[in-house]
């Protein structure tokens, strides 16, 4: 007879083989909808730059966002069909009429497409934000040779990118102030600094709005010396041998270098790159006396000097 006790632990491990399943088993998603939110199904705008935006579907990994013109029925141009992990996504169009459809996905399921209708009208560029592409915002970088690139702007002939390091507060002393045709330039950073940069389109009459702000940092600087801990120079020590350095915070590894007796030549299997600050060492025998040295990198790529080179002897 099923007692209480009983029942009470059986439910409870139904619950936790629920709850694993469904970290295992990824849950279909196909009877689910989609709700598109922007633009609705009949928006009439003015604005070239368009929000598209709906309702996250739970269990939903990414979504297929696809935008034509005029419509899905008598397409005559695909503007966009592209998969994107959050649920809203801009891009700026050009005066006429669009639909435009998204459909959840995940590892083994989708759902319906659902569509909507909109109208974009010819408009003063006055209005207009120029969308900038890349770089993203907030970049690191240690590369100084950069390409800045925006969308075309319906109305515009000539393009104005600034770039600047004190936050556009006098447009005298800027890094970068340059007019250009085309939607793209090439720029070369020298110095380690954070830049930001924006852009407005413009015309014989008209100038646009300026775009929204991005930044980009700029590093060519590796991390600082590191500093050995144990063991000291010239130790006597024993297998297994612990090697330890000061931890860095601007280190995101480090590289660990063993040499043989001669100081020059690396220890079989070094040198060996590291995200902590300590290193078992297993190898040598017996009245071996090696050398070990660390670099530290950071999350660039850049790396620091070599440390002071220290020796240890196996006894």
């Amino acid at each position: 007879m099923l007692n209480l006790n009983n029942f009470s632990k059986i439910a409870l491990l139904l619950l936790m083989f629920s709850f694993g399943c469904k970290e295992f088993i990824e849950p279909p998603i196909n009877k689910k909808n989609v709700v598109l939110l922007a633009p609705a199904n009949g928006t009439e705008s003015t604005l070239y730059n368009q929000t598209f935006w709906w309702e996250e579907v739970e269990d939903a990994l990414k979504y297929r966002l696809q935008i034509v013109s005029p419509n899905f029925d008598q397409t005559a141009r695909l503007i966009m069909d592209t998969l994107v992990q959050k649920n809203k996504f801009s891009y700026t169009l050009e005066p006429g009429n669009y639909e435009w459809r998204v459909r959840a996905e995940n590892g083994s399921s989708k759902t319906a497409y659902v569509k909507a209708y909109f109208s974009i009208f010819p408009s003063s560029i006055n209005q207009q934000q120029v969308q900038l592409l890349s770089p993203a915002n907030n970049t690191m970088t240690n590369e100084p040779v950069n390409i800045f690139k925006w969308l075309k702007l319906f109305g515009a002939d000539k393009y104005r990118l600034q770039i600047d390091t004190n936050s556009f507060a006098d447009e005298t002393q800027l890094f970068l102030d340059k007019t250009l045709t085309n939607q793209e330039l090439t720029v070369v950073f020298s110095r380690n600094k954070t830049y930001e940069w924006r852009v407005q389109a413009k015309n014989d009459t008209e100038t646009s709005k300026w775009s929204g702000i991005q930044k980009i940092t700029f590093d060519k600087s590796g991390p600082t010396k590191v500093t050995l801990s144990s063991p000291a120079n010239n130790a006597l020590v024993t297998r297994p041998v612990s090697l330890k350095w000061e931890a860095l915070a601007s280190a995101k590894k480090y590289q660990l270098f063993v040499y043989k007796s001669n100081g020059e030549t690396p220890y079989e299997g070094f040198p060996l790159t590291l995200t902590t600050a300590t290193y078992s060492f297993t190898g040598g025998i017996l009245g071996e006396k090696l050398f070990w040295a660390v670099k530290a990198i950071d999350g660039l790529g850049n790396v620091g000097p070599i440390s002071e080179s220290r020796s240890f002897s196996i006894q």
